[in-house]
């Protein structure tokens, strides 16, 4: 059971391995998008049509026409990656060996809808995959197994997003065989550490000038390339949104969003402290540019301040 891009990578391996025989693959329905709202098929469904599996595409996992077409197969164990929907206790109580989830987080740290770009946006240092035993709970399940991978300088959210999605999907062929054999013992997640990583809402990735500028450089790469993290230079008739691509933290001061230089070596921007250098920006409805592409077009008066 997956939708998104993440579950692609373990629908993969598990459909390579021999041992394992994936009889459907159960997605969310196609959804509108773009200008013309065409039917779009998630990523999971897309490689599953190409894998040549059946598709199951309830409205609801709680559907009882679609809770009776998984009881007719009678599956053994059901693998949840990313689906999107909370599951209904009738179908965790369904296989032999219940419900495993592959988790972007160290659990119980990250729970929830987000564990990539919080992780990042709160300086973590690293972070992994959690093969979890699911219950009712929200994350809250019997660890089986976790993989931890470093979260590097050049790290955004895409970059780990794909790193996490093989190393869930290597971690899960690993995990499913054992447990199935009863060499894995499912541990209770520790009452102590849990944290919750909320859905990111567009409004997250608007940048407060006021905080720090090591903090304002993590946000951005975990606000990237999803919302994008962006901030508005004033101007008349209405301000200019800015969406902020690429940057490093300078040894300056200045004003919270003053900027303090704008040259070709990138617009040095004044924080709560020290001071963000932009390397890469877009003007919206623009192309996204270079820092000195950006100022041969549009010159930043030194003193102007973002908001």
């Amino acid at each position: 059971m997956g939708t998104a891009e993440l579950s692609c990578a373990s629908l993969e391996k598990i459909r390579s391995d021999k041992k394992i025989s994936v009889l459907a693959v159960v997605t969310q329905p196609d959804k509108p998008k773009g200008r013309d709202l065409k039917l779009t098929p998630s990523p999971v469904k897309i490689l599953a049509e190409k894998l040549n599996l059946s598709v199951l595409q309830p409205l609801k996992a709680r559907d009882e026409n679609f809770i009776s077409q998984l009881r007719e197969l009678k599956p053994d164990l059901l693998v949840v990656v990313a689906y999107g929907q909370i599951l209904p206790q009738a179908l965790l109580d369904l296989p032999r060996f219940g419900c495993l989830n592959v988790h972007t987080s160290l659990l119980p740290k990250y729970r929830g809808a987000a564990p990539i770009q919080w992780a990042i946006a709160d300086g973590e240092d690293e972070t992994g995959v959690t093969i979890m035993q699911m219950d009712a709970g929200l994350d809250t399940g019997p660890i089986l197994s976790t993989r931890r991978t470093p979260i590097l300088p050049m790290d955004d959210s895409q970059i780990l997003h794909d790193r996490l999605a093989q190393l869930g999907a290597e971690l899960l062929a690993e995990t499913i065989p054992d447990f199935i054999a009863g060499k894995i013992l499912p541990q209770p997640q520790p009452t102590e550490g849990s944290t919750y990583a909320a859905k990111i809402k567009k409004e997250d990735a608007h940048i407060d000038w006021n905080l720090p500028a090591q903090k304002i450089w993590n946000r951005l790469r975990a606000f990237t390339p999803w919302p994008g993290a962006f901030t508005f230079l004033p101007a008349e008739p209405k301000a200019q949104l800015l969406k902020i691509w690429k940057a490093e933290v300078a040894e300056k001061s200045g004003a919270a969003g003053e900027i303090l230089s704008a040259d070709k070596t990138g617009i040095i921007v004044g924080c709560g402290e020290n001071a963000l250098r932009i390397l890469e920006l877009q003007r919206e409805g623009g192309k996204r540019l270079t820092a000195e592409q950006f100022l041969a077009g549009l010159p930043l008066k030194v003193s102007a301040k973002f908001v």
